[in-house]
């Protein structure tokens, strides 16, 4: 399955180097100390407070006022009165919180001398030996283990979505050595109340800010063999027994209403009930089903690093290539998707499931004009579609809301609206009040543009029929969002290029803009969408024809003075030439409106638009380096998405194998997923591509499990930096076209036939 173990030498000094696990509701950092142990607890639904109703009762007069002033050429004057009139009148949603500590103190005794051995551990002396701290991500298994003496002490860590509980056992070689008080550790601005329930359980209460806010509880229970363990004031002690496990299950209002404390009481006492063995072998079985669909196997290029810790490779790749380690970064992220996101759960927000701060960097929201969607980019191709579905419970909240956005902030009464940040509520009001992002009227109908996607791999049928609307209503906001410029086309007013500032030829700079190109690009893909759905669900006939002539009317892709594509609708300069979003290539991908096959000249462009990003000092951010790495293989370029792929580990990768924006933020390790899969299948323009932008440094392996569009299952293996044999085995009975090093096949099949390409 490839290789799939993280290891590190040490303890964890802080967030960067702890392992992450996780059954998609509930996650956990671990630290792996000696003496004193922390695991970081989150639970994917405790956000700071209820939903806001943050628009500006003046946004409706300041649309048309903006409108004018940007049609004037004044953008100064555009600017400020959208700052006043249009930016919501509370500046921020919600955003996202920790549950709190799981904290383990160690007892001392005759035999052991604990002490510091990394921030978790006292300021004792200690001696400690053989110490590993470990995370297989084939089993969504980490351990910590370590010799003290003649005592060799053992601790796995799991989250189990069978159980719904956050697992940790420990274990001596020694009968009587395990020795522990354990405790969750709250904090003042939530904490209600921490207490026990029962003999081995601590019932740990509290809730986030308003009136509609969002409340939890947590139970800390424990049980043992031999020895003993009871309840101290709000500590669970266990004494003298050779093996002990802990379990913390939570749950909230969000989910359960009024029930949330009693439903994690239940959890804790049925998990408690049952032997550790039995759990972890359902949790492992659970996790294998997902994790197992696919598998990766590059051909070992550096023997040598075999037996170095995980966060010394990361240094090594700087300078050296490690197709291992390469291949380890793309089973972490869907160990990432598996541990963050499960069917009921919510969707992956900047960090995933795992913050630790009360008030973390971008409130870690779902931040919606490229990091969520990026996210989910591997979920299909990766063969995780079912990952996929907490964005579209999301999205039918985000639907409710924008629709009132909708209304009330722009006056228009069918569809809905979302601009560049949302949050648990689905809040579509403009987040933030800072110009080069905040009024950003996209974000409903890029996420909508995932239903289809969806769609496209699975053939759910009954799924697209069920959730068309949340793609028809986007597309109903822009049929009368749309206004015509002084070319007369449709195009999006006011509006901005997300996060990126340009200057005129009269030297005034400015963000808010006439028809960005991304912008007409998504709408693009957003009404094809809905051309397609019609056809395929034979319904909305009516609405479908409607689009086609406003989509005849769209911008398309067009290439500006220096030979790229141009970002703006007049070919202005950037300020930042090295920006980080790369938002004018979203034809390119995740889109497919240019390719090389089809579009040769606006790929050329588009090459030429990376080169020019990149030669300024663009992809210094994770995520950024990963969108470039798609990027250069669907222009086949496999070299540059090598020498991405190693900047991305090298440069932007923490210790632990999280993305470093800086700091942490979780898309990079999706985005990088996701380049990898590209670099070896593409579907694009309707065809499935073979090993489109193999790299040379990969020139032997195989992959097995990824999903094509149009509802296949791929395995591709090669040999010299070419293909040896690729077996598609469809769900349905159809047509494919396959590509392959320039040659084109249609491959007519029937339902589960495999077809074999060599």
């Amino acid at each position: 399955m490839g290789e799939s173990v993280l290891k590190f030498g040490r303890p964890a000094a802080d967030f960067n180097e702890a392992m992450p696990i996780g059954n998609g509701r509930i996650g956990g950092m671990v630290y792996g100390g000696v003496s004193k142990d922390l695991v970081g607890l989150n639970e994917d639904s405790i956000w700071s407070g209820g939903l806001r109703h943050r628009v500006n009762p003046d946004a409706k007069e300041g649309l048309k006022e903006v409108r004018e002033l940007l049609f004037k050429g004044d953008i100064p004057a555009a600017e400020k009165v959208a700052f006043e009139k249009m930016q919501g009148v509370n500046p921020n949603s919600r955003h996202y919180m920790p549950l709190g500590d799981l904290r383990l103190s160690f007892d001392p005794n005759e035999n052991m001398s604990f002490g510091r051995f990394g921030e978790t551990d006292s300021s004792e002396a200690i001696s400690v030996s053989d110490y590993r701290r470990t995370l297989d991500i084939s089993k969504a298994l980490a351990k910590v283990s370590f010799t003290v003496g003649d005592v060799t002490f053992e601790r796995e860590y799991f989250a189990s979505a069978p159980d719904n509980a956050l697992i940790v056992r420990i274990s001596a070689s020694k009968p009587g050595m395990v020795s522990f008080d354990a405790e969750i550790d709250g904090r003042d601005d939530y904490y209600d109340d921490n207490r026990p329930c029962d003999r081995n359980m601590i019932l740990y209460t509290g809730g986030t800010g308003s009136k509609d806010g969002i409340f939890f509880a947590a139970v800390l229970a424990g049980k043992c063999v031999g020895g003993n363990i009871r309840t101290v004031g709000n500590v669970l002690r266990v004494t003298g027994a050779d093996e002990a496990f802990i379990a913390v299950t939570a749950r909230t209002s969000f989910y359960e209403k009024e029930s949330f404390e009693a439903k994690a009481i239940g959890d804790a006492k049925l998990v408690i009930s049952k032997e550790i063995d039995e759990i972890k072998e359902a949790h492992i079985a659970d996790y294998k089903k997902l994790y197992e669909r696919v598998s990766l196997e590059l051909k070992d290029n550096a023997p040598e690093a075999s037996e170095m810790n995980t966060d010394e490779r990361l240094v090594r790749i700087r300078e050296k290539d490690d197709n291992k380690l390469m291949e380890m970064y793309f089973n972490f992220g869907r160990y990432l998707m598996i541990s963050g996101s499960r069917p009921g759960t919510q969707p992956l927000n900047l960090q995933g499931i795992w913050n630790k701060d009360m008030w973390p960097a971008w409130g870690s929201k779902f931040t919606v004009n490229i990091n969520t969607e990026m996210n989910y980019w591997p979920a299909e191709s990766c063969n995780l579609s079912e990952c996929h579905t907490p964005l579209f419970e999301l999205l039918e909240r985000v639907r409710v809301n924008g629709h009132s956005t909708a209304r009330e902030m722009y006056g228009i009464t069918k569809g809905y609206v979302c601009h560049h940040n949302t949050d648990i509520w689905g809040d579509t009001a403009p987040q933030d009040k800072w110009i080069p992002a905040t009024l950003w009227p996209m974000s409903g109908a890029w996420l909508a543009l995932h239903v289809f996607e969806h769609y496209e791999y699975t053939g759910d049928i009954r799924f697209l029929k069920e959730k068309y609307h949340l793609i028809k209503e986007a597309a109903e906001f822009f049929t009368e969002f749309l206004i015509e410029d002084s070319e007369e086309r449709l195009v999006t007013c006011p509006s901005v290029s997300p996060e990126n500032t340009y200057m005129t030829e009269a030297g005034v700079k400015g963000c808010m803009c006439i028809g960005p190109s991304m912008d007409s690009q998504i709408i693009t893909a957003l009404f094809t969408d809905v051309i397609k759905c019609s056809e395929l669900l034979g319904t909305d006939k009516e609405f479908a024809e409607s689009l086609k002539p406003l989509l005849e009317k769209l911008p398309k892709p067009e290439i500006g003075k220096y030979g790229q594509i141009k970002e703006w609708a007049v070919d202005y300069d950037e300020v930042e030439i090295g920006h980080r979003h790369i938002s004018h290539l979203f034809a390119l991908h995740p889109a497919d409106l240019i390719t090389p096959n089809k579009t040769p000249e606006l790929a050329k462009a588009a090459k030429a638009t990376l080169e020019r990003r990149l030669s300024h000092g663009g992809g210094h951010t994770g995520w950024s380096r990963a969108w470039i790495a798609n990027m250069w293989a669907r222009l086949y370029e496999s070299e540059k998405v090598y020498e991405n792929l190693q900047k991305l580990l090298g440069n932007s990768t923490n210790p632990n194998m999280f993305d470093n924006h800086p700091p942490f933020q979780i898309d990079g390790n999706f985005g990088g997923t996701a380049a990898m899969v590209e670099a070896l299948l593409q579907c694009t323009a309707g065809e499935i591509i073979l090993l489109p932008a193999l790299p040379e440094k990969w020139s032997e392996g195989s992959v097995k499990g990824l999903r094509a569009k149009g509802g296949y299952t791929v395995d591709i293996s090669w040999k010299d930096g070419k293909l040896v044999r690729a077996e598609l085995r469809a769900d349905h009975e159809g047509t494919c076209r396959v590509r392959y090093a320039g040659e084109v096949k249609d491959i007519s099949h029937k339902q589960g036939e495999v077809l074999t390409i060599e």
